[in-house]
C-alpha cells in the first residue's frame, strides 16, 4: 500500500470506527487477523501483517463464514481480547510521512478504571508487525518478533527504521488503483480486489491439483498395463509347458536322459520324432511333469487374468482420457465445480464389514464319503467353488481340480489332520475329473495339494485360483461306485 492508499483508509476508518467497540477477534493465520468492532453491514477491520503483502481495510463477511476461517487464537490476539475487551475507539490517525496507522482505544474495568490503548498497525514491509502500547506509549505486547530500538515489549514505541526495500512502497500497485478507483469507500474496492485474486488464486490451485490427479491415475494404468504385457510374456506358453508335461508321463518307460534334458517321443506330432526336453537332473520323470504342469497352470490362469485386467484398465484409460479432456475444458471456461466434483470423487467412506459369523456354505456342495470314512465336497457352480474353497475347507484339507479343463473344486475334509489314504485320494481325484469338462477323457490329470497353497487373485472370476505349490494324479474320470452320498 502506496501513502495514497494509506491516507484514504485513515480517512475512512477515522470515519467508520469512531466510537465502536471491541468484540472478537478471529485469528484467520498465524499473520492475519479479523476484529469484530460491532459495525454495521457484518463489517469487520481486517489486518495482514505478512511482509510481502501488509495491509489493513474493513471486509464483509458472514460471522459463520469467520468462525469456520478461525483457528486458535495466538498469545497476541488473547491479549488484545483481554485488554481492549468492550473499549471504545476514540481516534484513527495515521503516523507522519509513515505507514503506520494507530487506532486509540478508551476502556474501563469492572471497578469502573479508566485506561487508553493504542493499536500500532506497523504496514512497513520486512518489519510489518502489530504493537499494543499504553497510554505511556509503552509496547505491552506485539504480534511477532521485529528487531530494532523502538520494537522490543517494555520499550517506547518508535517506528522502525526505514530498510531500502521501502523506497518500492510509494509505487502504485493494482491494489492501490483499485483503492483509487473509490476514493469514498477504498475498503470495499480492496476487498473486492483481494477476493477476486483469491479466488483465481484458488481456481489454479484446483486446476492444478486437477491435472495431477488426472495425469497420475493415467501413468499409473499405463504402467499397469506395460507390466501385465511383461508377465504374460515371463509366464510363457501354456500349451506348451502342457505337452511337456503329457509327454514326460506318456514316455515315462522308455525316456532316455542326458544331463540335464530327456530324450521322449512326441506323440502329438504325426511323424512321432524324438524331442528333448530340459529337465533338471536330480528330478524324477514324474516330478519333472509336475513343475511343468505348474507352469502350464500358471500360465494358463495368469493369461486369463492378465487378459481380463488389461481389458478393465483399456476401459479405464479411455474414461480417464474422457475425464481428461473435461477438466481441460474446465479450466478453459473457469468452472470450479466441474474440478471440485472431480477431485471429491473416489474419497469414499468406509466400507462397513458384515457383522457375525460366515454362513455354512456346504448346501452349495456336493457331500460324499469315502470308502475310508473321509468326507469328500465337490462345488457345483464358479460362485459354490469360491465358497468351498475360502470359507468352507480348512488350512490342511487336501484341495483338488482337474489340471486341464474347467470344473468342480474337491475337498477332502480332513478334521483330525491324519494322512489321506491313497484309495481316498483316487476317489476324489476321479470325482474331480467326473465333475470337469474333461469327463469324456480316457484319462485325466488332476492337480492336488493342501488348500494352505491355495490363493484367490485380486479382481480374478469365479472359481479361479493359483496354486503355490501341488502334485498331479492320473485317474479315469468316473464316479467311483464305492462312494457313499450324503444327504
Amino acid at each position: 500500500m502506496n501513502s495514497e492508499t494509506l491516507e484514504l483508509l485513515t480517512k475512512e476508518l477515522a470515519r467508520e470506527l469512531a466510537g465502536s467497540r471491541m468484540g472478537k477477534v478471529f485469528q484467520l493465520s498465524r499473520s492475519e487477523i479479523a476484529i469484530d468492532l460491532r459495525l454495521a453491514g457484518s463489517n469487520y477491520l481486517y489486518v495482514n501483517f505478512t511482509p510481502s503483502d501488509p495491509r489493513l481495510h474493513l471486509i464483509s463477511r458472514r460471522l459463520k463464514d469467520l468462525e469456520r476461517s478461525s483457528g486458535n487464537p495466538s498469545p497476541f490476539s488473547l491479549t488484545l481480547r483481554k485488554r481492549l475487551s468492550s473499549g471504545e475507539v476514540i481516534k484513527v490517525s495515521r503516523w507522519p510521512d509513515e505507514r503506520i496507522l494507530d487506532i486509540a482505544f478508551h476502556t474501563e474495568d469492572e471497578l469502573g478504571i479508566a485506561a487508553a490503548y493504542s493499536l500500532v498497525v506497523q504496514l512497513t514491509g520486512r518489519s510489518a508487525n502489530l504493537f499494543l502500547v499504553d497510554d505511556a506509549g509503552i509496547i505491552l505486547d506485539r504480534s511477532r518478533d521485529t528487531s530494532g530500538p523502538g520494537q522490543q515489549i517494555g520499550e517506547a514505541y518508535s517506528p522502525p527504521v526505514r530498510e531500502s526495500s521501502d523506497l518500492h512502497s510509494e509505487k502504485r500497485g493494482p491494489a492501490d488503483a483499485a483503492a483509487a478507483s473509490s476514493p469514498a469507500c477504498p475498503s470495499a474496492a480492496l476487498d473486492a480486489f483481494y477476493s477476486e485474486l483469491a479466488a483465481g488464486s484458488r481456481f489454479r490451485g484446483l486446476a492444478r491439483a486437477a491435472n495431477n490427479k488426472i495425469f497420475s491415475e493415467l501413468k499409473k494404468r499405463e504402467k499397469l498395463i506395460g507390466k501385465m504385457k511383461a508377465d504374460l510374456v515371463s509366464h510363457g506358453d501354456p500349451g506348451a509347458w502342457k505337452r511337456f508335461g503329457d509327454l514326460l508321463l506318456a514316455n515315462s518307460s522308455t525316456a532316455g536322459r542326458t544331463e540335464n534334458a530327456v530324450l521322449v517321443t512326441d506323440y502329438f506330432d504325426e511323424n512321432a520324432p524324438e524331442i528333448s526336453i530340459p529337465v533338471d537332473a536330480n528330478d524324477s520323470l514324474t516330478e519333472a511333469a509336475e513343475k511343468y504342469y505348474r507352469k502350464y497352470t500358471k500360465a494358463r490362469n495368469g493369461a486369463a487374468e492378465i487378459a481380463a485386467r488389461i481389458d478393465k484398465l483399456s476401459s479405464e484409460l479411455s474414461i480417464l482420457e474422457k475425464r481428461k479432456q473435461e477438466i481441460a475444458q474446465a479450466v478453459e471456461e473457469e468452472d470450479a465445480a466441474v474440478l471440485e466434483a472431480y477431485l471429491a470423487d473416489g474419497k469414499r467412506s468406509p466400507v462397513e464389514k458384515p457383522r457375525g459369523k460366515t454362513l455354512d456354505a456346504t448346501p452349495s456342495a456336493r457331500s460324499f464319503v469315502s470308502t475310508d470314512g473321509f468326507e469328500i465336497l465337490v462345488g457345483k457352480k464358479a460362485k459354490d467353488n469360491d465358497i468351498l474353497t475360502f470359507k468352507v475347507a480348512k488350512s490342511l484339507d487336501t484341495w483338488m481340480h482337474a489340471a486341464d479343463y474347467p470344473g468342480s473344486h474337491v475337498v477332502i475334509r480332513n478334521p483330525n489332520r491324519k494322512e489321506i489314504p491313497h484309495q481316498t485320494l483316487t476317489e476324489a481325484a476321479k470325482l474331480a475329473a467326473f465333475y470337469s469338462q474333461g469327463k469324456a477323457q480316457t484319462k485325466a490329470a488332476v492337480h492336488y495339494t493342501l488348500k494352505k497353497f491355495v490363493n484367490k487373485p485380486k479382481g480374478s472370476a469365479p472359481g479361479l485360483v493359483s496354486l503355490a505349490s501341488f502334485k498331479t494324479i492320473l485317474v479315469v474320470p468316473e464316479f467311483p461306485e464305492a462312494l457313499t452320498q450324503k444327504d
